[in-house]
């Protein structure tokens, strides 16, 4: 059954990711860090959930396998373009996060097409929990500053520059990009023929 519980949450992270970036780029929209960090720490939690669920409930499905993947990047992207449209995110960093998984995607149709599994590696894993993680921290730092400036604009209080900060964190989750895909990119040579 296609539409079963997994299914339905990994479908619900893509639709709440349209929600989320009108959110976080509501300028005028009082505190839409906070909202916009709710929204995406829900769409993140559902990631964890419906792999499980469909394990726990034999409801693993082609169509479930297919579209959880897809719905990560969607949220993940959609979070990486709003900051960069914003200023907290290096286009670079876009760029190689982009080119990594239009790769790692091409290589699996390949395999797909061999009738090969390739499973996902740790540092895959990693990438994907450090990019939910840092941009849940990212949207926590915005809303502070913003209250920081509405509450305590006449106190002076100096803060660390935001953009400096979601750049730095986004930079990490890039190398971790970058290191998944290579490791991702020795296994599949193993077992794919990339000749025929």
């Amino acid at each position: 059954m296609i539409f079963n519980l997994p299914n339905l949450l990994t479908i619900s992270r893509i639709v709440i990711t349209p929600i989320f970036l009108a959110i976080i780029l509501a300028e005028e929209l009082p505190h839409r860090y906070l909202v916009a960090c709710v929204i995406f720490s829900i769409a993140s939690i559902t990631d964890a959930f419906d792999g499980h669920l469909a394990r726990k409930n034999n409801q693993v499905t082609n169509f479930g396998k297919f579209l959880d993947p897809i719905a990560d990047k969607v949220l993940t992207t959609a979070a990486l373009l709003a900051f960069m449209s914003m200023g907290l995110c290096n286009i670079w960093i876009v760029m190689i996060i982009l080119f990594r998984e239009f790769t790692i995607a091409s290589v699996r149709m390949i395999a797909a097409s061999n009738g090969v599994v390739i499973p996902a590696n740790i540092w895959g894993k990693i990438k994907t929990v450090s990019q939910m993680v840092f941009t849940i921290l990212i949207m926590i730092l915005g809303e502070t500053y913003y209250v920081a400036e509405k509450s305590f604009a006449d106190l002076f209080v100096e803060l660390p520059d935001l953009a400096f900060i979601s750049n730095t964190l986004l930079w990490i989750t890039a190398i971790f990009t970058v290191i998944s895909g290579i490791v991702y990119l020795i296994n599949s040579r193993k077992i794919i023929d990339f000749t025929k």
